[in-house]
């Protein structure tokens, strides 16, 4: 049985999780602005994973017998400054959700529950390529700037991704 601080934690995160969608569709939004469609195509997938994830812990949540607790949240942050902000600024909020996922494992592996301990052992493995993801990306925006030829082709690259659900 999951203990309640665990499950409480867990129903925070699932609102961590819609969060993070929201504010990665301001960060679509100012790409939007910015006549840069494929910026603003990656992060309306990236809001789609972060959907994804909050519907991952609503699942396991109700599939352990217990009532996901769903909240609100304050509005993201929408004026950014540049390019390179935003993915500074997504890097950093990966790096936050990273420390709330190890955080949930510490205390599932306190309370030895192994089910949840499976399910956050999948999203330890997720940050690790978030946070890959937005490091690279930003690297290649501190390297072409946020203007010119090297920033349209960036554009370009990020208009061909999906969202695909991962497996498992």
């Amino acid at each position: 049985m999951i203990s309640k601080e665990l499950l409480e934690k867990m129903n925070e995160q699932i609102t961590h999780e819609f969060f993070s969608a929201h504010y990665y569709l301001a960060m679509a939004a100012y790409f939007v602005e910015e006549d840069l469609d494929g910026f603003a195509n990656f992060f309306k997938v990236q809001a789609e994973e972060e959907r994804f994830h909050a519907m991952k812990f609503f699942e396991f949540i109700s599939d352990q017998g217990e009532m996901p607790d769903i909240k609100g949240f304050k509005d993201p942050r929408k004026d950014f400054s540049s390019p390179r902000e935003v993915f500074e600024l997504a890097l950093k909020h990966e790096q936050l959700v990273t420390g709330l996922i190890h955080d949930l494992m510490d205390m599932a592996q306190k309370d030895r529950h192994y089910p949840s301990i499976s399910l956050l052992q999948w999203f330890v493995d997720e940050q690790v390529e978030e946070e890959a993801t937005m490091g690279k990306l930003l690297k290649k925006i501190q390297r072409v700037g946020s203007e010119g030829a090297g920033l349209l082709m960036l554009d370009q690259e990020l208009a061909a991704r999906t969202f695909t659900p991962p497996a498992g």
